[in-house]
């Protein structure tokens, strides 16, 4: 990659594009994954403590000291309606809060977003330390934000975005306004975009879902929402 060069995707190329395209990369192998999974590698995250994650990262953002992005595959127990294990060898990676609805620039309704933090040793006595996640779902399909209808998760693969906690804006915070050419991405071996305005506003926002999260249990793994409904 060119040096200056930085990996920006929007919240809403990550679902769109990049764990779409893993998603259904089954279904439909195409050169782009390829060139996807040097950029997103696979992991199953939850082996390894988070400070060892950044050595298993992508071509793009190996060597970035801000902010790393794997798959996550969908672990067997997970597949059976279970819980999947967030325990490490050294702690565990704890949800904040409740899960989001992740909007696209369009106003629609693409995917659920939550955050978790890393905590050293065990639960309830477990120490908070500076290293964070995002995970991410997509739905099957893009959701006006008015809808009636029960979104659906894609359950096969999430995508994660691990990074340490900061006082300053990262790279992640200050994505371009203008969105990725994915046609482009399909014709190089790299991707990135660039912005010299540091405080360019983000294409995706995120607000707190205008769903009824109680009417979306229903053929949905439980830990996704039992979190949010005992809040």
């Amino acid at each position: 990659m060119t040096p200056g060069f930085r990996f920006y995707p929007t919240e809403e190329e990550l679902i769109t594009f990049y764990l779409k395209h893993k998603i259904q990369a089954g279904m439909n192998p195409s050169d782009i994954m390829q060139r996807i999974d040097r950029v997103i590698p696979q992991l199953h995250v939850y082996d390894f403590c988070p400070w060892d994650l950044p050595e298993y990262a992508g071509e793009v953002c190996r060597g970035d000291p801000e902010q790393w992005f794997f798959f996550i595959p969908r672990q067997e127990k997970e597949a059976r309606g279970g819980r999947p294990s967030r325990l490490t060898s050294s702690g565990y990676w704890k949800a904040t809060g409740s899960p989001s609805v992740v909007y696209s620039s369009s106003n629609r309704v693409i995917g659920i977003k939550r955050s978790m933090v890393f905590y050293n040793g065990r639960a309830p006595s477990g120490m908070k330390t500076e290293w964070k996640m995002n995970e991410y779902k997509a739905f099957q399909q893009e959701y006006s934000s008015n809808t009636n209808t029960t979104p659906k998760l894609m359950q096969e693969v999430s995508l994660c975005r691990v990074y340490i906690k900061s006082n300053c804006l990262r790279s992640f915070d200050r994505r371009p306004a203008a969105p990725v050419d994915h046609q482009a991405f399909q014709n190089n071996d790299h991707h990135a975009t660039t912005s010299t305005d540091f405080m360019a506003q983000p294409t995706t926002q995120m607000i707190t879902s205008p769903f009824d999260y109680s009417q979306m249990i229903e053929d949905q793994p439980l830990w996704e929402w039992e979190e949010n409904l005992n809040l």
